[in-house]
Protein backbone atom coordinates (compact mmCIF):
# COMPACT_ATOMS: atom_id res chain seq x y z
CA UNK A 1 0.00 0.00 0.00
CA UNK A 2 2.44 2.33 0.84
CA UNK A 3 3.61 2.04 -3.06
CA UNK A 4 -0.08 2.91 -4.02
CA UNK A 5 -0.21 5.93 -1.96
CA UNK A 6 3.62 7.23 -3.12
CA UNK A 7 2.13 7.01 -6.74
CA UNK A 8 -1.50 8.29 -6.44
CA UNK A 9 0.03 11.58 -4.14
CA UNK A 10 2.74 12.18 -7.09
CA UNK A 11 -0.54 11.93 -9.82
CA UNK A 12 -2.47 14.73 -7.44
CA UNK A 13 0.50 17.20 -7.17
CA UNK A 14 1.01 16.90 -10.87
CA UNK A 15 -2.57 19.41 -10.87
CA UNK A 16 -1.11 21.98 -8.81
CA UNK A 17 0.27 23.42 -11.84
CA UNK A 18 -2.76 23.81 -13.45
CA UNK A 19 -4.47 25.63 -10.50
CA UNK A 20 -2.13 27.62 -10.32
CA UNK A 21 -2.41 28.98 -13.84
CA UNK A 22 -6.52 29.75 -13.20
CA UNK A 23 -5.30 31.18 -10.19
CA UNK A 24 -2.53 33.85 -12.28
CA UNK A 25 -5.26 33.84 -15.11
CA UNK A 26 -9.08 33.94 -13.42
CA UNK A 27 -10.63 36.57 -16.31
CA UNK A 28 -9.47 34.90 -19.02
CA UNK A 29 -10.20 31.30 -17.90
CA UNK A 30 -13.85 32.36 -16.79
CA UNK A 31 -14.42 34.30 -20.20
CA UNK A 32 -13.15 31.09 -21.92
CA UNK A 33 -15.27 28.88 -20.10
CA UNK A 34 -18.43 30.73 -20.81
CA UNK A 35 -17.75 30.81 -24.48
CA UNK A 36 -17.51 27.34 -24.23
CA UNK A 37 -20.23 26.76 -22.50
CA UNK A 38 -22.58 28.88 -24.89
CA UNK A 39 -21.23 27.41 -28.03
CA UNK A 40 -21.73 23.49 -26.23
CA UNK A 41 -25.27 24.77 -26.06
CA UNK A 42 -26.06 26.53 -28.55
CA UNK A 43 -28.29 24.11 -30.38
CA UNK A 44 -30.44 23.20 -27.57
CA UNK A 45 -34.11 24.99 -26.84
CA UNK A 46 -32.31 27.17 -24.39
CA UNK A 47 -29.83 28.19 -26.66
CA UNK A 48 -32.11 28.63 -29.47
CA UNK A 49 -34.67 30.65 -27.38
CA UNK A 50 -31.78 33.44 -26.35
CA UNK A 51 -29.60 33.26 -29.51
CA UNK A 52 -26.87 31.91 -27.92
CA UNK A 53 -25.26 31.82 -31.18
CA UNK A 54 -25.12 34.97 -31.78
CA UNK A 55 -23.76 35.84 -27.67
CA UNK A 56 -19.47 37.30 -28.41
CA UNK A 57 -19.31 38.76 -24.24
CA UNK A 58 -20.15 38.72 -20.85
CA UNK A 59 -21.93 41.76 -21.48
CA UNK A 60 -24.11 40.09 -24.18
CA UNK A 61 -24.37 36.84 -22.01
CA UNK A 62 -25.89 39.18 -18.42
CA UNK A 63 -28.20 41.42 -21.15
CA UNK A 64 -30.02 38.58 -23.26
CA UNK A 65 -30.03 35.40 -20.41
CA UNK A 66 -32.24 36.92 -17.33
CA UNK A 67 -31.48 35.42 -13.93
CA UNK A 68 -33.08 32.29 -13.19
CA UNK A 69 -34.13 30.66 -9.96
CA UNK A 70 -35.57 27.17 -9.36
CA UNK A 71 -39.19 28.08 -9.53
CA UNK A 72 -38.44 29.82 -13.27
CA UNK A 73 -36.35 26.56 -14.35
CA UNK A 74 -38.73 23.97 -12.77
CA UNK A 75 -40.80 23.65 -15.81
CA UNK A 76 -37.63 22.73 -18.06
CA UNK A 77 -36.22 20.40 -15.48
CA UNK A 78 -40.01 18.67 -15.11
CA UNK A 79 -39.55 18.12 -18.84
CA UNK A 80 -35.98 16.10 -18.51
CA UNK A 81 -37.24 14.08 -15.55
CA UNK A 82 -39.99 13.03 -17.85
CA UNK A 83 -37.50 11.65 -20.66
CA UNK A 84 -37.10 15.10 -22.97
CA UNK A 85 -33.26 15.85 -23.63
CA UNK A 86 -31.58 18.46 -25.51
CA UNK A 87 -33.26 21.52 -23.33
CA UNK A 88 -31.20 23.16 -21.20
CA UNK A 89 -28.34 21.04 -22.03
CA UNK A 90 -26.89 19.05 -25.39
CA UNK A 91 -25.86 15.46 -23.94
CA UNK A 92 -28.39 13.10 -22.18
CA UNK A 93 -29.37 14.11 -18.36
CA UNK A 94 -30.23 10.89 -16.34
CA UNK A 95 -29.23 11.78 -13.15
CA UNK A 96 -31.19 14.11 -10.79
CA UNK A 97 -29.79 15.63 -7.32
CA UNK A 98 -32.04 15.94 -5.01
CA UNK A 99 -31.55 19.04 -3.33
CA UNK A 100 -32.71 20.49 0.16
CA UNK A 101 -29.87 22.77 1.15
CA UNK A 102 -32.53 23.78 3.97
CA UNK A 103 -35.76 21.66 5.60
CA UNK A 104 -38.27 23.03 2.62
CA UNK A 105 -41.26 20.80 1.80
CA UNK A 106 -40.43 21.26 -1.46
CA UNK A 107 -37.47 18.95 -3.07
CA UNK A 108 -35.66 20.50 -5.82
CA UNK A 109 -34.16 17.88 -8.14
CA UNK A 110 -30.90 19.81 -10.03
CA UNK A 111 -29.81 18.21 -13.57
CA UNK A 112 -26.30 16.29 -13.19
CA UNK A 113 -25.02 15.52 -16.43
CA UNK A 114 -22.30 13.28 -17.15
CA UNK A 115 -19.50 16.53 -17.64
CA UNK A 116 -20.93 18.06 -14.25
CA UNK A 117 -19.89 14.59 -12.73
CA UNK A 118 -16.74 14.16 -14.81
CA UNK A 119 -15.71 17.96 -15.49
CA UNK A 120 -16.90 19.40 -11.57
CA UNK A 121 -17.70 17.28 -8.92
CA UNK A 122 -15.06 14.11 -9.68
CA UNK A 123 -12.38 16.85 -10.85
CA UNK A 124 -13.06 18.57 -7.11
CA UNK A 125 -12.72 15.50 -5.33
CA UNK A 126 -9.40 14.57 -7.27
CA UNK A 127 -8.49 18.62 -6.32
CA UNK A 128 -9.17 18.62 -2.86
CA UNK A 129 -7.00 15.44 -2.51
CA UNK A 130 -3.97 17.33 -4.62
CA UNK A 131 -4.49 20.51 -2.61
CA UNK A 132 -4.00 17.79 0.79
CA UNK A 133 -1.19 16.25 -0.45
CA UNK A 134 0.53 19.16 -1.70
CA UNK A 135 0.09 20.62 1.66
CA UNK A 136 1.25 17.31 3.69
CA UNK A 137 3.74 15.78 1.76
CA UNK A 138 4.01 13.09 4.42
CA UNK A 139 0.78 12.11 3.98
CA UNK A 140 -0.42 8.40 4.18
CA UNK A 141 -3.90 9.45 3.58
CA UNK A 142 -4.32 6.46 0.69
CA UNK A 143 -2.61 3.88 3.19
CA UNK A 144 -6.17 3.06 4.59
CA UNK A 145 -9.76 3.58 3.98
CA UNK A 146 -12.09 6.48 3.48
CA UNK A 147 -15.32 6.60 4.50
CA UNK A 148 -17.58 9.06 2.53
CA UNK A 149 -21.47 9.62 4.01
CA UNK A 150 -23.23 9.53 1.42
CA UNK A 151 -26.83 9.89 1.18
CA UNK A 152 -29.68 7.44 -1.22
CA UNK A 153 -31.17 6.95 -4.64
CA UNK A 154 -34.11 6.12 -6.42
CA UNK A 155 -34.47 4.68 -10.11
CA UNK A 156 -37.93 6.39 -12.09
CA UNK A 157 -38.61 4.23 -15.38
CA UNK A 158 -40.03 6.74 -17.30
CA UNK A 159 -40.90 5.54 -21.55
CA UNK A 160 -38.52 2.72 -20.80
CA UNK A 161 -35.43 4.65 -19.72
CA UNK A 162 -34.50 5.10 -16.17
CA UNK A 163 -33.73 8.26 -14.66
CA UNK A 164 -32.13 8.44 -11.29
CA UNK A 165 -32.60 10.91 -8.45
CA UNK A 166 -31.27 11.17 -4.73
CA UNK A 167 -28.59 13.20 -2.87
CA UNK A 168 -25.48 14.46 -4.17
CA UNK A 169 -23.30 12.12 -2.37
CA UNK A 170 -25.29 8.79 -3.50
CA UNK A 171 -24.90 9.83 -7.19
CA UNK A 172 -21.23 10.26 -6.91
CA UNK A 173 -20.91 7.01 -5.04
CA UNK A 174 -22.84 5.21 -7.39
CA UNK A 175 -20.71 6.63 -10.69
CA UNK A 176 -17.30 6.58 -9.04
CA UNK A 177 -15.02 4.11 -10.91
CA UNK A 178 -14.64 0.25 -10.06
CA UNK A 179 -11.26 0.67 -8.59
CA UNK A 180 -12.46 3.12 -6.18
CA UNK A 181 -14.54 0.35 -4.23
CA UNK A 182 -11.42 -0.84 -3.05
CA UNK A 183 -10.40 2.08 -1.36
CA UNK A 184 -13.69 3.32 0.45
CA UNK A 185 -15.58 1.78 2.96
CA UNK A 186 -18.72 0.49 3.71
CA UNK A 187 -20.03 -1.38 0.44
CA UNK A 188 -22.10 0.51 -1.57
CA UNK A 189 -25.39 -1.97 -0.04
CA UNK A 190 -24.91 -0.17 3.33
CA UNK A 191 -23.63 3.80 1.68
CA UNK A 192 -26.85 3.93 -0.38
CA UNK A 193 -29.44 2.82 2.41
CA UNK A 194 -32.15 5.11 2.52
CA UNK A 195 -33.50 4.40 6.23
CA UNK A 196 -30.63 6.47 8.33
CA UNK A 197 -31.15 5.08 11.85
CA UNK A 198 -30.33 1.91 10.53
CA UNK A 199 -27.61 3.27 8.07
CA UNK A 200 -25.66 4.40 10.95
CA UNK A 201 -25.60 1.42 12.66
CA UNK A 202 -24.60 -0.58 9.87
CA UNK A 203 -21.72 1.67 9.26
CA UNK A 204 -20.05 1.92 12.25
CA UNK A 205 -19.91 -1.79 12.97
CA UNK A 206 -18.68 -2.40 8.83
CA UNK A 207 -16.27 0.81 9.57
CA UNK A 208 -14.35 -0.39 13.08
CA UNK A 209 -13.34 -3.33 11.01
CA UNK A 210 -10.82 -1.07 8.55
CA UNK A 211 -7.73 0.98 8.68
CA UNK A 212 -9.82 4.48 8.15
CA UNK A 213 -7.43 7.36 7.29
CA UNK A 214 -10.32 9.70 6.20
CA UNK A 215 -13.91 10.86 6.04
CA UNK A 216 -15.75 13.26 4.03
CA UNK A 217 -19.70 14.40 4.94
CA UNK A 218 -21.83 16.79 7.04
CA UNK A 219 -20.53 17.75 10.35
CA UNK A 220 -23.59 17.00 12.09
CA UNK A 221 -24.30 13.34 10.78
CA UNK A 222 -20.99 12.97 10.84
CA UNK A 223 -20.67 12.92 14.48
CA UNK A 224 -23.74 10.76 14.86
CA UNK A 225 -21.57 8.15 13.27
CA UNK A 226 -18.32 9.10 15.51
CA UNK A 227 -20.35 8.99 18.55
CA UNK A 228 -21.76 5.53 17.38
CA UNK A 229 -18.29 3.99 16.61
CA UNK A 230 -17.11 5.14 20.18
CA UNK A 231 -19.98 3.49 21.97
CA UNK A 232 -19.65 0.56 20.05
CA UNK A 233 -16.01 0.09 20.34
CA UNK A 234 -16.03 1.61 24.45
CA UNK A 235 -12.90 3.56 23.11
CA UNK A 236 -12.60 7.67 24.41
CA UNK A 237 -11.47 9.10 21.14
CA UNK A 238 -11.43 7.70 17.41
CA UNK A 239 -8.01 7.08 17.13
CA UNK A 240 -7.58 4.12 19.42
CA UNK A 241 -9.74 2.64 16.65
CA UNK A 242 -8.45 4.02 13.82
CA UNK A 243 -5.14 5.37 14.49
CA UNK A 244 -3.66 6.01 11.08
CA UNK A 245 -6.68 8.48 10.83
CA UNK A 246 -5.75 11.80 10.02
CA UNK A 247 -8.56 13.60 7.14
CA UNK A 248 -11.97 15.05 7.85
CA UNK A 249 -13.49 16.86 5.15
CA UNK A 250 -16.59 18.88 5.99
CA UNK A 251 -18.87 20.91 4.04
CA UNK A 252 -22.70 21.53 4.06
CA UNK A 253 -22.55 23.93 7.04
CA UNK A 254 -19.94 26.10 9.16
CA UNK A 255 -17.72 24.22 11.26
CA UNK A 256 -17.72 26.31 13.86
CA UNK A 257 -20.37 25.62 16.30
CA UNK A 258 -18.91 21.48 15.74
CA UNK A 259 -15.57 22.32 16.06
CA UNK A 260 -15.38 21.82 19.92
CA UNK A 261 -17.40 18.69 19.79
CA UNK A 262 -14.62 17.15 16.96
CA UNK A 263 -11.79 18.26 18.96
CA UNK A 264 -12.90 15.88 22.04
CA UNK A 265 -12.86 12.62 20.06
CA UNK A 266 -10.63 13.50 17.17
CA UNK A 267 -7.15 15.54 18.42
CA UNK A 268 -6.03 18.40 16.33
CA UNK A 269 -2.72 17.77 16.47
CA UNK A 270 -2.79 14.88 14.90
CA UNK A 271 -6.17 14.94 12.40
CA UNK A 272 -6.23 17.60 9.63
CA UNK A 273 -9.37 19.77 8.94
CA UNK A 274 -10.25 20.71 5.18
CA UNK A 275 -13.25 22.75 3.91
CA UNK A 276 -15.26 22.33 0.89
CA UNK A 277 -17.80 24.12 -0.95
CA UNK A 278 -19.42 21.19 -2.44
CA UNK A 279 -23.66 21.74 -3.57
CA UNK A 280 -26.05 19.91 -5.98
CA UNK A 281 -25.55 22.50 -8.39
CA UNK A 282 -21.84 22.18 -8.32
CA UNK A 283 -18.10 22.13 -6.68
CA UNK A 284 -17.25 25.76 -6.25
CA UNK A 285 -15.02 25.90 -3.23
CA UNK A 286 -11.76 24.05 -1.71
CA UNK A 287 -9.84 25.06 1.72
CA UNK A 288 -6.12 25.35 0.08
CA UNK A 289 -3.92 26.67 2.91
CA UNK A 290 -3.51 24.83 6.18
CA UNK A 291 -5.51 26.61 9.40
CA UNK A 292 -7.59 29.04 6.60
CA UNK A 293 -11.10 29.46 7.04
CA UNK A 294 -11.83 30.73 3.47
CA UNK A 295 -11.89 28.62 0.22
CA UNK A 296 -10.00 29.46 -3.02
CA UNK A 297 -12.87 29.62 -5.80
CA UNK A 298 -12.43 27.01 -8.11
CA UNK A 299 -12.43 28.62 -11.68
CA UNK A 300 -12.19 25.50 -14.15
CA UNK A 301 -14.66 23.04 -13.81
CA UNK A 302 -17.34 24.23 -16.63
CA UNK A 303 -18.66 27.06 -14.10
CA UNK A 304 -19.12 30.61 -15.16
CA UNK A 305 -19.32 32.72 -11.85
CA UNK A 306 -21.45 35.83 -11.45
CA UNK A 307 -22.52 37.62 -8.39
CA UNK A 308 -25.73 39.89 -7.11
CA UNK A 309 -25.25 42.02 -4.51
CA UNK A 310 -27.33 41.64 -1.33
CA UNK A 311 -29.37 44.92 -1.98
CA UNK A 312 -29.94 44.02 -5.34
CA UNK A 313 -31.15 40.27 -4.50
CA UNK A 314 -35.35 40.86 -4.83
CA UNK A 315 -34.74 43.67 -7.47
CA UNK A 316 -36.29 42.16 -10.71
CA UNK A 317 -34.23 43.03 -12.88
CA UNK A 318 -30.36 43.04 -10.10
CA UNK A 319 -27.39 44.46 -10.55
CA UNK A 320 -24.96 41.23 -11.53
CA UNK A 321 -21.50 41.27 -11.44
CA UNK A 322 -18.66 39.30 -13.24
CA UNK A 323 -15.80 38.00 -11.12
CA UNK A 324 -13.59 41.08 -11.96
CA UNK A 325 -16.27 43.55 -10.42
CA UNK A 326 -16.39 41.96 -6.83
CA UNK A 327 -15.17 43.68 -3.88
CA UNK A 328 -13.77 42.40 -0.58
CA UNK A 329 -15.71 41.70 2.28
CA UNK A 330 -19.42 42.70 0.85
CA UNK A 331 -22.15 40.32 1.10
CA UNK A 332 -23.39 38.56 -2.63
CA UNK A 333 -25.32 35.71 -3.37
CA UNK A 334 -23.86 33.64 -5.93
CA UNK A 335 -24.82 33.34 -9.62
CA UNK A 336 -23.53 30.12 -11.61
CA UNK A 337 -24.15 28.64 -15.25
CA UNK A 338 -23.17 25.19 -16.12
CA UNK A 339 -22.37 22.42 -17.78
CA UNK A 340 -25.35 20.90 -16.65
CA UNK A 341 -27.48 23.15 -17.99
CA UNK A 342 -28.24 25.85 -15.21
CA UNK A 343 -28.17 29.36 -16.67
CA UNK A 344 -27.76 32.29 -14.59
CA UNK A 345 -29.24 30.05 -11.76
CA UNK A 346 -28.90 31.82 -8.60
CA UNK A 347 -28.21 29.18 -5.90
CA UNK A 348 -29.29 30.71 -2.80
CA UNK A 349 -25.89 30.44 -0.99
CA UNK A 350 -24.26 34.15 -0.20
CA UNK A 351 -20.49 34.39 -0.14
CA UNK A 352 -17.82 36.81 0.71
CA UNK A 353 -14.61 37.49 -1.20
CA UNK A 354 -11.85 37.45 1.74
CA UNK A 355 -9.33 37.24 -0.97
CA UNK A 356 -9.18 38.60 -5.31
CA UNK A 357 -5.77 37.70 -6.05
CA UNK A 358 -6.13 34.16 -5.98
CA UNK A 359 -10.24 34.44 -5.83
CA UNK A 360 -11.05 32.85 -2.08
CA UNK A 361 -14.50 33.26 -0.20
CA UNK A 362 -16.30 32.20 3.28
CA UNK A 363 -19.94 30.94 2.66
CA UNK A 364 -21.80 33.82 4.91
CA UNK A 365 -25.08 32.17 4.36
CA UNK A 366 -28.53 32.06 2.42
CA UNK A 367 -30.16 34.80 1.06
CA UNK A 368 -33.24 33.40 2.11
CA UNK A 369 -31.59 32.32 5.89
CA UNK A 370 -31.66 35.13 7.60
CA UNK A 371 -34.01 37.58 10.21
CA UNK A 372 -34.95 40.71 9.24
CA UNK A 373 -38.30 41.46 10.79
CA UNK A 374 -36.94 44.60 11.83
CA UNK A 375 -34.28 46.08 9.99
CA UNK A 376 -31.56 44.43 11.70
CA UNK A 377 -30.31 42.00 8.66
CA UNK A 378 -28.86 39.26 10.68
CA UNK A 379 -27.39 36.71 8.62
CA UNK A 380 -25.77 33.09 9.41
CA UNK A 381 -22.20 34.46 9.36
CA UNK A 382 -23.17 37.06 12.41
CA UNK A 383 -25.30 34.06 14.17
CA UNK A 384 -22.38 31.80 14.01
CA UNK A 385 -19.33 33.99 14.89
CA UNK A 386 -21.39 35.41 18.06
CA UNK A 387 -22.19 31.52 19.12
CA UNK A 388 -18.51 30.66 18.96
CA UNK A 389 -18.17 33.53 21.18
CA UNK A 390 -20.80 32.56 23.55
CA UNK A 391 -19.80 29.40 23.96
CA UNK A 392 -16.06 29.98 24.27
CA UNK A 393 -16.77 32.33 27.38
CA UNK A 394 -18.93 30.02 29.18
CA UNK A 395 -17.26 26.82 28.49
CA UNK A 396 -20.58 25.73 26.30
CA UNK A 397 -20.52 23.35 23.82
CA UNK A 398 -23.49 23.20 21.30
CA UNK A 399 -24.99 20.36 19.39
CA UNK A 400 -27.85 22.14 17.39
CA UNK A 401 -29.74 25.06 17.11
CA UNK A 402 -31.93 27.92 15.22
CA UNK A 403 -33.35 30.61 15.78
CA UNK A 404 -36.43 33.28 14.31
CA UNK A 405 -38.13 36.63 15.69
CA UNK A 406 -40.86 36.97 18.28
CA UNK A 407 -43.10 39.70 16.61
CA UNK A 408 -44.46 42.82 18.26
CA UNK A 409 -47.75 42.40 20.06
CA UNK A 410 -49.43 45.17 21.85
CA UNK A 411 -47.14 46.13 24.15
CA UNK A 412 -44.66 43.33 23.64
CA UNK A 413 -41.49 44.53 21.93
CA UNK A 414 -40.14 42.02 19.01
CA UNK A 415 -37.25 39.80 19.77
CA UNK A 416 -35.26 37.18 18.80
CA UNK A 417 -35.83 33.53 20.04
CA UNK A 418 -33.01 30.47 20.11
CA UNK A 419 -33.77 26.85 21.00
CA UNK A 420 -30.45 25.45 21.48
CA UNK A 421 -29.75 21.64 21.74
CA UNK A 422 -26.29 21.79 23.65
CA UNK A 423 -23.99 19.27 24.35
CA UNK A 424 -22.70 20.77 27.35
CA UNK A 425 -24.70 23.35 28.81
CA UNK A 426 -23.61 26.63 29.94
CA UNK A 427 -23.75 26.90 34.11
CA UNK A 428 -25.20 30.53 33.86
CA UNK A 429 -27.75 30.58 31.32
CA UNK A 430 -27.68 34.28 31.82
CA UNK A 431 -24.29 35.25 31.47
CA UNK A 432 -24.63 33.22 27.70
CA UNK A 433 -27.48 35.12 26.42
CA UNK A 434 -25.89 38.22 27.52
CA UNK A 435 -22.49 37.62 25.49
CA UNK A 436 -24.27 36.30 22.78
CA UNK A 437 -26.49 39.64 22.54
CA UNK A 438 -23.07 41.38 22.80
CA UNK A 439 -21.32 39.77 20.25
CA UNK A 440 -24.38 40.20 17.93
CA UNK A 441 -24.35 43.78 18.68
CA UNK A 442 -20.69 43.85 17.81
CA UNK A 443 -20.76 41.90 14.69
CA UNK A 444 -23.68 44.09 12.95
CA UNK A 445 -24.47 47.23 13.87
CA UNK A 446 -28.11 47.24 12.50
CA UNK A 447 -28.89 44.52 14.85
CA UNK A 448 -26.94 46.82 18.11
CA UNK A 449 -28.70 49.96 16.74
CA UNK A 450 -32.38 48.05 17.08
CA UNK A 451 -31.28 46.96 20.41
CA UNK A 452 -30.34 50.44 21.59
CA UNK A 453 -31.93 50.65 25.15
CA UNK A 454 -34.02 47.70 24.15
CA UNK A 455 -36.01 50.43 22.10
CA UNK A 456 -37.18 47.64 19.48
CA UNK A 457 -36.03 44.89 20.03
CA UNK A 458 -35.48 42.92 23.46
CA UNK A 459 -33.30 40.64 25.07
CA UNK A 460 -32.54 36.90 23.44
CA UNK A 461 -35.18 34.75 24.30
CA UNK A 462 -32.91 31.25 24.72
CA UNK A 463 -34.68 27.79 25.11
CA UNK A 464 -32.25 24.83 26.21
CA UNK A 465 -33.73 21.86 23.89
CA UNK A 466 -33.96 18.33 25.24
CA UNK A 467 -31.45 16.04 24.07
CA UNK A 468 -31.82 14.63 20.14
CA UNK A 469 -34.68 17.32 19.69
CA UNK A 470 -33.63 18.08 16.58
CA UNK A 471 -32.70 14.95 15.26
CA UNK A 472 -36.51 13.60 16.03
CA UNK A 473 -37.30 16.98 14.25
CA UNK A 474 -35.64 16.08 11.45
CA UNK A 475 -37.21 12.76 11.64
CA UNK A 476 -40.70 13.58 11.89
CA UNK A 477 -40.29 15.59 8.48
CA UNK A 478 -39.07 12.67 6.83
CA UNK A 479 -35.47 14.90 6.59
CA UNK A 480 -32.52 12.40 8.21
CA UNK A 481 -29.28 12.07 6.80
CA UNK A 482 -27.46 13.41 3.29
CA UNK A 483 -27.12 17.27 2.78
CA UNK A 484 -30.20 17.90 5.70
CA UNK A 485 -29.65 20.12 7.37
CA UNK A 486 -31.20 22.39 10.48
CA UNK A 487 -32.34 26.14 9.40
CA UNK A 488 -30.04 28.50 11.68
CA UNK A 489 -32.02 31.57 11.05
CA UNK A 490 -35.89 31.73 9.33
CA UNK A 491 -37.42 35.55 8.93
CA UNK A 492 -40.73 33.95 10.34
CA UNK A 493 -41.57 31.08 12.92
CA UNK A 494 -42.43 28.27 10.69
CA UNK A 495 -39.49 25.86 12.00
CA UNK A 496 -39.39 26.80 15.69
CA UNK A 497 -43.17 26.51 16.02
CA UNK A 498 -43.15 23.27 14.43
CA UNK A 499 -40.11 22.39 17.03
CA UNK A 500 -41.56 23.74 19.78
CA UNK A 501 -44.62 21.73 19.94
CA UNK A 502 -42.96 18.56 19.08
CA UNK A 503 -41.30 19.16 22.09
CA UNK A 504 -44.69 19.92 23.96
CA UNK A 505 -46.18 17.09 22.68
CA UNK A 506 -42.81 15.01 25.01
Amino acid sequence: MALINSVISWLMKKRIHQIDLFMKYPHEVQTEWLRKLLNNARGTEWGRRFEFKSILNPEQFNERVPVQDYDSLKGSIERLRKGEQNILWPSEIKWFAKSSGTTSDKSKFIPVSQEALEECHFKGGKDLLSIYCNNNPDTLLFDGKAIAMGGSHQITEVNNECYYQGDLSAILIQNLPGWVEFMRTPNLQIALMDEWESKIEKMAEATILHDVTNISGVPSWTLLLFKRVLEITGKKHLLEVWPNFELFIHGGVNFAPYREQFLRILPSDAVNFLETYNASEGFFGIQDRIHADDMLLMLDYGIYYEFIPMDQVDEKFPKVLRLDQVELFTNYAMVITTNAGLWRYMIGDTVQFTSCYPYRIKITGRTRNFINAFGEELIVDNAEKAMAIACERSKAVIAEYTAAPVYLEGNRKGAHQWLIEFERAPTDLAFFTSTLDTALKSLNSDYEAKRYHNLLLDDPIIHIMPERTFYRWLKSKGKLGGQHKVPRLSNDRKYIDEILKLVERD
